[in-house]
């Protein structure tokens, strides 16, 4: 066997013992959640529920396991993270562009290195202040304290700036003589053409979104405002804390949203990841 087979073996073997490593939560998840709860507490590693039940899924959708359905929580979560993705999408496209094409910006090297530093900084670190911010506008337990934290982000900016830096100038130009505004040039010309990097923000700012846990579960108090993170997480603690087989029943339901989205947007995810590889 040659040295270059014999590599090639070796490289699929690692990527199929990682697959592995993510895959087997994903299982373990799906058969805990289609067995009952003196079977999902017994403690051994069978894969195969020895009687598959679907009651964990009927109960969990028809909300009989809580006060509010398991629904109104994924309906939150998908609401919001996709009025905050579509905000996000607009502003960090907006800033991206005039931090990448309007040179005559004012500080726009200043600007950047503020945009840069930002990426540094950790969440946890403005939690508290972001908290306090809320309360005093009395906005705790609203939408908008659900949505506006993520309107802003500096990664979607730095992304969208690298594209916006690497389009070929000799179109801008050709619109600008043909009588197109900076505006015109930015929402017919540019946006256009970052289709494929656009669903690739769009994807990760609606996981980030989808999958947070911390702010959503303290800017709620009460249970019709929860998200499906700080739902299951309320019922982890409470009455449900040993009904594993109902708790991964709902996280299971949950998880399908961003399968779906992360599959419809997979090959713009791959598109954009070519492009930036061969820029």
């Amino acid at each position: 066997m040659s040295s270059r087979k014999l590599r090639t073996l070796v490289l699929i073997a690692i990527a199929a013992a990682v697959a592995v490593v993510f895959v087997l939560p994903l299982v373990w998840m799906l058969s805990t959640s289609l067995k009952n709860d003196f079977e999902a507490l017994s403690g051994k590693m069978n894969f195969i529920p020895k009687k598959p039940i679907l009651d964990n899924y009927i109960d969990g959708i028809t909300g009989e396991l809580m006060n509010v359905p398991i629904m109104r929580w994924i309906t939150n979560s998908l609401s919001v993270g996709a009025v905050g993705t579509a905000i996000v999408l607009f502003i960090d496209s907006l800033a991206a562009y005039a931090l990448a094409r309007l040179k005559d910006l004012p500080l726009r090297r200043t600007l950047l290195s503020m945009f840069i530093a930002s990426l540094m900084i950790p969440g946890v670190l403005t939690f508290l202040p972001m908290y306090m911010e809320f309360n005093a506008f009395g906005l705790i337990n609203t939408y908008p304290a659900l949505v506006l934290p993520y309107t802003a982000g500096a990664f979607g900016v730095f992304l969208l700036l690298q594209f916006f830096s690497s389009f070929p100038k000799e179109i801008e130009e050709a619109a600008r003589i043909d009588g197109a505004n900076k505006w015109q040039v930015y929402w017919k010309i540019l946006m256009p053409a970052s289709v494929s990097i656009m669903v690739t923000l769009g994807i990760f700012t609606f996981m980030g979104i989808y999958n947070d846990f911390v702010w959503p579960l303290y800017a709620t108090t009460s249970p019709e405002m929860r998200t499906i993170t700080g739902g299951i997480a309320m019922m982890a603690q409470g009455s449900y804390v040993q009904a594993y087989g109902k708790l991964m029943a709902m996280t299971t339901i949950a998880t399908i949203p961003m399968l779906v989205i992360f599959l419809v947007g997979q090959r713009s995810f791959v598109k954009a990841i070519t492009q930036s590889a061969v820029k």
